[in-house]
C-alpha cells in the first residue's frame, strides 16, 4: 500500500489525462537537467557500461537529452555512446513512435506513412537516430523501432506481419510478430535516461496481453465476440488501460522486487533492467487485481466474462 500512495502522490504533478498515444501531447514530465554538468560520449558509455550493459547486447532506450545537463556533441553523442557500449557485436534500439491526431480517415493510414520520412514525436534523440544511414526502422504506422546493429534486421522484420493482436494501435503493434514482442523474447537491456516508468512504451505490450490472455482463458465459441469488443485502430472498444499514476506504482514495485535498478548519467537518473522479469511481474500484479491496476470498463468486462 505503501508504493501505491506514494507513486499516486508524485503522478498528481502530470497535468493532463491518459490517451493512447499520450505521449504525443508532450505532457510527461522530464527530470530537469543541470546545464553545468557537462557530459561526454565516454561518460555515456561508462556509465552504461556502470549499469550493466556489456559488449555484445541488445538495449531499448527512452531518453531525454536535455536532463543529463549539456552534452557535448548532442543526440549524435547520446547515441555514439551506446553504440561504443554495446560494441560491434550489439545492438542498439529507440522507439520511433508516430502520432496522427489530425487524420480523419484513419483507415488510409498507409497512404500517410513512411517508413524512412514520418518524424517520431519521442524526441531529439530518436529523430537523429532513425535518420542514420545505417538505421533500420520497422514498418508500423504508430509503434515502430529504430534500430543500428547485427541484430538490427532482424529486430524490425515484418512488423505485424502474424501474430496479430488487436489494440487501439491496430492488431499489428504489438503483435506477436514485433519488435515488441522480440524485445520480450530476447530478454533486452532496458533504460530510461531522465525519464520514469510513465515513458515505458512497454506498458502497451503488457495492455496488449492481459486483454489477449483474458480471451485466451474464455470458453473458445466466445473468443470471436469477445475480440470484437476489443478497442481497435478504427472503433472503440475495451481496453486494459493502465494510466500514468499506476505506471509509478509500477516502478517502485520493479525496484523493490530489485528488478529496477537507478544509475546516473551527467544530472539524469539512469533507471536500467532486463525486460522479460519486469514485463512478467508487471502482468502478474495486474491480472491479481485488474480493478486497481487497469481501466474501469476492463475490470467489468473481465468480470463478465469470469462470471
Amino acid at each position: 500500500m505503501a508504493i501505491r500512495e506514494s507513486a499516486e502522490r508524485a503522478a498528481r504533478r502530470t497535468k493532463a489525462s491518459v490517451e493512447p498515444d499520450a505521449a504525443a501531447s508532450g505532457y510527461m514530465e522530464r527530470e530537469p537537467g543541470d546545464p553545468a554538468i557537462r557530459v561526454t560520449r565516454e561518460d555515456i558509455a561508462g556509465a552504461l557500461y556502470t549499469a550493466g550493459l556489456r559488449t555484445g547486447d541488445t538495449v531499448l532506450f527512452h531518453s531525454s537529452l536535455s536532463s543529463m545537463g549539456t552534452v557535448v556533441g548532442g543526440a549524435d553523442a547520446v547515441i555514439d555512446g551506446f553504440l561504443d557500449a554495446v560494441g560491434p557485436t550489439g545492438t542498439v534500439a529507440v522507439p520511433t513512435l508516430s502520432s496522427w491526431r489530425g487524420l480523419k480517415e484513419r483507415n488510409r493510414v498507409w497512404d500517410h506513412w513512411s517508413i524512412a520520412h514520418t518524424p517520431t514525436y519521442c524526441g531529439l534523440i530518436p529523430e537523429t537516430f532513425r535518420r542514420r544511414p545505417e538505421a533500420l526502422r520497422s514498418n508500423h504506422y504508430t509503434h515502430s523501432v529504430s534500430a543500428i546493429g547485427p541484430r538490427a534486421a532482424e529486430l524490425t522484420a515484418n512488423h505485424g506481419e502474424s501474430g496479430l493482436r488487436e489494440a487501439p494501435w491496430g492488431p499489428g503493434a504489438f503483435a506477436a510478430q514485433s519488435p515488441w514482442q522480440r524485445f520480450y523474447d530476447w530478454n533486452v537491456f532496458y533504460c530510461l535516461i531522465g525519464v520514469n516508468c510513465q515513458r515505458l512504451t512497454m506498458v502497451h505490450f503488457v495492455e496488449t496481453h492481459l486483454i489477449h490472455r483474458a480471451i485466451a482463458r474464455a470458453a473458445p465459441d466466445r473468443h470471436k465476440d469477445l475480440l470484437a469488443q476489443v478497442s481497435g485502430w478504427t472503433r472503440g472498444g475495451i481496453w486494459a488501460g493502465i494510466g500514468l499514476k499506476k505506471r509509478l506504482v509500477a516502478e517502485e514495485l520493479f525496484a523493490k522486487k530489485g528488478l529496477l535498478q537507478y544509475e546516473n548519467i551527467g544530472s539524469a537518473r539512469l533507471r536500467r533492467m532486463r525486460m522479460r522479469p519486469v514485463m512478467d511481474a508487471w502482468i502478474a500484479a495486474a491480472e491479481s487485481d485488474p480493478a486497481y491496476w487497469c481501466s474501469e470498463s476492463f475490470a467489468r468486462w473481465l468480470e463478465r466474462i469470469n462470471s
